[in-house]
């Protein structure tokens, strides 16, 4: 497994960037969707669109780098030791994934209500937080590739 890490990290690399695709446009649909008319002819596009998004693109993009970066750990863990999970830069990392993790499930919530008709959520809101994914992102890559207070 150790030959073969720049290979993990590669694709846990490129999971990320599906995930991240997805996390941010998701929440624009949802933009869009608060525009639609129930039962017309954009809500059931959108709500096609939205549930393809989710469940073809960020729930297996989610799924693969959470087991490509799983990997990674195990093999840092084994080569370097274990400390390194208790450095500063690596418990933020795992704060901003909790977050990442958290609005995955309140998007995917979301996309349900919106399917069944019902939206408690306003266009405002969905442009407000759409780079909530963006912002996480950086702290963990800032965290990661610096390894502040390390």
């Amino acid at each position: 497994m150790i030959a073969h890490y720049n290979l993990i990290r590669g694709l846990h690399i490129l999971s990320v960037i599906a995930w991240m695709a997805g996390m941010l446009y998701l929440p624009r649909l949802f933009v869009y969707h608060t525009r639609a008319i129930p039962g017309g002819e954009l809500d059931k596009t959108l709500t096609v669109m939205e549930e393809k998004l989710l469940r073809i693109i960020m729930n297996p993009a989610m799924v693969a780098a959470l087991l490509f970066g799983l990997s990674l750990v195990w093999i840092d863990g084994h080569v370097r030791g274990w400390a390194f999970l208790l450095k500063p830069w690596m418990l933020t990392k795992l704060g901003a994934l909790i977050v990442l993790f958290g609005w995955h499930g309140f998007l995917s919530s979301a996309r349900r209500r919106f399917a069944a008709g019902v939206n408690n959520r306003s266009e405002k809101f969905w442009r407000m937080t759409n780079e909530l994914p963006f912002v996480a992102a950086t702290v963990i890559v800032l965290s990661v590739t610096t390894k502040f207070l390390d």
